[in-house]
């Protein structure tokens, strides 16, 4: 199952059951896990970690080092979970001293000319459309869903469940279970029908929806709105969790609903 026009290099560990194509180029210090698929003109450099069951899909760069010019050549790694397609062209570059690594969750997505920088954290079950572009030290939590053509800046945090519509500009951090849109990234509502199909109930729902409406719909600024939070709803896990997001939302949240 390994073409001899492929390279790799002797330091490298390959599972059982791996395909690496014709012209695919696997670098030292490079572990590959069962089952996974390395396609013609795949590239994967020293230091990455590829999961098992996963396909590389012809053209895509995985683990080069980061476009960082802080970066000094340490030993940092990018990791690739189980079960995660990687299509044609991305780039996934390794981490830096600020966090040694870069991590894309099992299960997940990334479609054709995905650009992942440095130091980003990407979850579990996430889809990046085509073309979506982050930059470094983005963290991006489980079940996320990013438009193609969106833009997210470094160091923004983007909550579980949430939905960026397409051609997106994220400057801000985007909380759980929203949608977000519009130029400047607005509130647009939650992400309800994706919520119920991973099994949250029409209570918890509603219950999500009563605290986006004091956070982004009714005027009050941040602080205000989390007080009023805080003191008048009641205590849900669901609560909890945006809250917590909240208190941890350094770059600010997108704007609210107009």
């Amino acid at each position: 199952m390994i073409s001899n026009l492929s390279y790799i290099h002797p330091s490298a560990k390959l599972g059982k059951s791996v395909v690496v194509e014709p012209f695919a180029y696997i670098g030292p210090n490079v572990e590959i896990g069962d089952g996974t698929w390395i396609g013609p003109h795949g590239t994967v450099f020293e230091g990455s970690f590829i999961g098992k069951d996963c396909k590389i899909f012809p053209g895509a760069v995985i683990g080069a080092i980061p476009q960082d010019l802080k970066f000094r050549g340490e030993n940092s790694t990018l990791v690739i979970e189980d079960n995660v397609t990687v299509r044609e062209c991305c780039t996934l570059n390794r981490g830096t001293e600020a966090s040694m690594t870069t991590r894309i969750g099992q299960g997940s997505l990334l479609m054709a000319y995905v650009h992942v920088a440095h130091d980003c954290f990407i979850g579990r079950n996430c889809i990046l459309a085509n073309n979506v572009n982050l930059a470094g030290h983005i963290e991006i939590g489980n079940h996320v869903i990013i438009g193609g053509v969106s833009a997210v800046h470094q160091f923004v945090k983007i909550g579980d469940h949430a939905m960026i519509g397409g051609g997106s500009l994220v400057r801000k951090d985007v909380p759980p279970y929203v949608k977000a849109a519009r130029e400047p990234l607005s509130y647009v509502g939650v992400n309800s029908i994706g919520l119920k199909r991973r099994g949250f109930t029409n209570e918890q729902v509603n219950h999500i929806q009563d605290i986006y409406r004091l956070l982004f719909v009714k005027g009050h600024n941040v602080k205000k709105a989390f007080d009023i939070i805080e003191a008048t709803v009641p205590e849900t896990p669901e609560k909890e969790f945006i809250l917590q997001f909240l208190t941890q939302a350094d770059r600010g949240l997108m704007k609210g609903f107009k």
